[in-house]
């Protein structure tokens, strides 16, 4: 459509037009001022008033919808744009090694030890696919049963058989090594015992009747009608222990009866928190020295537990120690509160006592609603070995066990490896580009192969992304997005980030997301620590630039002196460690872009790759380039209970913003949409780290364009869900430039380089320059009010 033909349309919105209508109020014909048919009884006009509420909502949303706008002025700039883009030819380009000579350090000749970590064993397979100067691989903590070591030991396996010199050595201190024996052919085992004290474990049984304990709880239901797994979402394996667990329990009981009496009226699937506090009471009064160690499965826990300690005035004038290693000076008691971090990851060499709540954080993938889940699940048996053996590593332990015998004999041997409880799309990509065949036929060769649902869901994914095609091939995108060590959508927004040119921050926002943001909660300050992080938003509406903003003060003080950076990290409740980790991570991936060729410099400081870093909306554009379709709506909340606002997703209906979200207590929002990282379902559906979009934003880095007519209103829609209201040739003024970006961005894939933004002739700085002008000027900021409010109340 030419723009003297939009010029035709009217500037109301589309060809003029008018109709009456009229309404009864709801489906059907009523019977007369809003009251419903006098044939409908009973439930029947419940639901049609359920209706009728339901009609006149919809009316009001879409009398609300966010208006498109854009000035005369800018209107005929972009028409001029769009009518001067000449004809382009497609280039290709072969991929180029993300790995220069200098950079790396291989093994010498003579022969020389490399340690790393399994990532750079993959990355290293992208050169050299039979690792041909190794002589030997030995792979440590292989129990752990992450990702990407259960990719490598599929590969070698399958190099076993080709580079029969090899010799590969496969370690851990809670191996099951007959099942690995077994997937290696039946290869030889190598028991090696090691040294620790006798440790004497107690099960709850033992701790109750120890302490005389009385529950708090009064359910006095028998303990097998009580479902442990009620609330969850439910599987087999688990159902079919719940089964036996309840069938067993009634010939179970042994104990005296104050025991017995206590186990009915304990709910098993909840850690009781009292009990915990009156056992640590009772080791620090009758115990010989030694430092108490507690397993607890969430930060929740362990913040309950603190206060409940600094309630008694025994632990009233304990203190928090900067470090768990220091060893406390004669007489004082060292209490260390845990989740499984501490089961292998640190060693904590003065614990004699540990306390095992027996429960563990696990995620889960649901499948069918693509959602991820966390629940505190039951530990196994090789979890339980490992908390039992923190206490003898310096002298004779206890281990108390706070579950029950008959739980204990039902406990699983291992964890559910990650492969099977995790999406699978940053795997597939790593399959890909190491060449090792089909994706399902490769992950059907793993230990334990994930299902075929799991298999087609992340294969879907990574299509609609636009990095696998038809053919499951690695696309040009797919390709750049392979090689970056992050989550295929993280990797999307640095690469938008390095077209745009606001690459510092973006950088930031990725490590965050990859790893985890800087903040600590210390116990007992968690609300002056949510302030802290609400100043630090700087009424952004969003957590990805709440993290900017805390990362940007910490080099600016950093750049003044260690003191003010431990000052400004004191009072914002940072972790400088974190925030070093995160300053790394972004070099790295500024490596991998100066490689590949999207900038020209290694720094992510680099002047030329951050023309643009300090507009704010063009972050939230490429926030939103990276996190889409993750987007929820935000509505009136009309409740008098609730004070947040409500927020809904298009396949899970009603959600709720995570608790330390900077948007959690927020009421007034410029936009009615939000893009987050995470979902997931622990007591509810939680959105992690979410950022308030405009439509701009939607409308040039969403998904599909639409253009339609709603009875009145000329409208736009992405992916024909988020809806705008907008005149039809500024639709299509919109649709055209967007149609430019994407081709200007698959250019851009196949053939990096960094966008010239001195050149005033250039296509490509003309097609960003507009967009980035749409996006800065063109939207209007007035805050609405989300706030909740009565139902007769007029919604502005």
């Amino acid at each position: 459509m030419s723009y003297e033909q939009r010029r035709g349309w009217s500037r109301g919105g589309g060809p003029s037009s008018s109709a009456s209508s009229s309404s009864s109020g709801g489906g059907g014909r009523g019977g007369g001022r809003g009251r419903p048919p006098p044939h409908l009884k009973g439930r029947e006009i419940g639901l049609w008033y359920a209706r009728r509420q339901g009609a006149k909502s919809k009316e009001a949303e879409r009398q609300q919808r966010a208006v498109v706008h854009m000035d005369e002025r800018r209107e005929e700039q972009i028409v001029q744009l769009l009518n001067s883009v000449q004809n382009k030819n497609e280039k290709e380009q072969e991929a180029s090694s993300w790995w220069s000579d200098e950079e790396s350090r291989l093994p010498r000749r003579q022969g020389s030890i490399l340690y790393c970590t399994t990532g750079i064993v993959l990355q290293w397979l992208q050169s050299d696919k039979y690792l041909s100067s190794v002589s030997h691989i030995i792979l440590d903590e292989i129990h752990e049963r992450n990702l990407q070591s259960d990719v490598l030991i599929t590969i070698i396996k399958d190099l076993l058989s080709i580079r029969l010199d090899l010799k590969v050595i496969l370690m851990s201190a809670t191996l099951n090594a007959e099942k690995f024996s077994e997937y290696f052919d039946n290869c030889p085992m190598i028991h090696i015992p090691g040294f620790t004290y006798p440790v004497k474990e107690y099960l709850l049984e033992d701790v109750i009747e120890m302490l005389r304990y009385i529950p708090e709880n009064t359910d006095r239901r028998p303990h097998w009608k009580k479902r442990f797994m009620q609330g969850r979402i439910s599987r087999p394996e688990k159902e079919e222990k719940e089964e036996i667990y309840q069938e067993r329990w009634p010939d179970y009981l042994r104990y005296s009866e104050s025991t017995i009496d206590a186990l009915e009226m304990m709910d098993d699937d909840k850690i009781d928190l009292n009990l915990v506090a009156a056992l640590i009471k009772y080791i620090a009064l009758e115990e010989e020295e030694g430092a108490i160690l507690v397993f607890l499965p969430g930060w929740d826990n362990i913040s309950t537990l603190h206060d409940l300690l600094m309630s008694q005035i025994m632990f009233k004038s304990g203190k928090i120690f900067p470090s768990v290693f220091k060893r406390t000076p004669p007489g004082v008691r060292k209490i260390v509160i845990a989740t499984n971090i501490a089961e292998t990851s640190i060693t904590i060499d003065d614990v004699v006592y540990v306390i095992d709540g027996g429960k563990i954080k696990e995620t889960h993938f649901d499948t069918q609603n693509n959602i991820s889940t966390m629940a505190a699940e039951w530990v196994s048996i090789a979890n339980a070995k490992q908390r039992k053996g923190r206490a003898g590593r310096v002298q004779p332990g206890q281990c108390y066990h706070l579950y029950n015998g008959l739980r204990a004999s039902l406990l699983e041997d291992y964890q559910l490896p990650e492969i099977l409880r995790t999406p699978l799309e940053e795997l597939c990509l790593q399959i890909k580009i190491l060449k090792l065949g089909g994706i399902a036929h490769f992950l059907s060769k793993v230990m334990d192969p994930p299902s075929s649902d799991m298999v087609l869901l992340a294969i879907k994914h990574l299509m609609q992304l636009n990095a696998l095609d038809r053919q499951e091939e690695l696309t040009p995108l797919g390709v750049h997005l392979a090689r970056l060590p992050v989550e295929p959508h993280i990797g999307k927004m640095i690469l938008f980030g390095a077209l745009f040119c606001c690459l510092d921050p973006v950088l930031t926002i990725a490590a965050s997301l990859s790893f985890k943001d800087p903040f600590v909660i210390p116990l007992g300050k968690e609300k002056v620590a949510d302030a802290r992080r609400k100043e630090l938003s700087k009424n952004s509406k969003s957590d990805h630039l709440t993290v900017v903003n805390a990362f940007q003060g910490w080099e600016e003080t950093r750049r003044r002196g260690f003191r003010y950076e431990k000052d400004f990290c004191w009072e914002y409740f940072l972790s400088s460690n974190t925030l070093q980790m995160l300053a790394n991570m972004k070099g790295q991936f500024a490596e991998h872009l100066l490689a590949a060729g999207f900038v020209n410099s290694r720094n992510p400081k680099d002047p030329k790759s951050n023309i643009n870093s300090d507009n704010e909306k063009l972050l939230k554009a490429v926030i939103c380039a990276g996190l889409y379709p993750k987007v929820a709506k935000i509505r009136a909340n009309f409740s008098k209970k609730r004070k947040m606002v409500k927020v809904s997703t298009k396949t899970d209906g009603s959600v709720n913003i995570h608790p330390k979200s900077v948007n959690v207590e927020e009421t007034e929002f410029h936009y009615n949409w939000l893009v987050y990282h995470l979902k997931m379902r622990t007591s509810s559906i939680y959105l992690y780290d979410c950022t308030e979009v405009s439509p701009y934003c939607l409308l040039f880095f969403g998904g599909d364009i639409s253009i339609q007519k709603d009875k009145d209103q000329d409208t736009i829609a992405v992916d024909e869900w988020i809806v705008f209201q907008s005149p039809a040739r500024i639709a299509h003024l919109v649709k055209d430039l967007k149609k430019e970006l994407d081709d200007l961005l698959q250019e851009k894939i196949e053939n990096p380089q960094p966008v010239d933004w001195n050149s005033n002739e250039s296509r490509d700085t003309a097609v960003l320059t507009a967009i980035i002008d749409l996006i800065t000027t063109q939207e209007k900021e007035s805050a609405r009010n989300f706030a909740p409010r009565f139902q007769n109340e007029q919604y502005s």
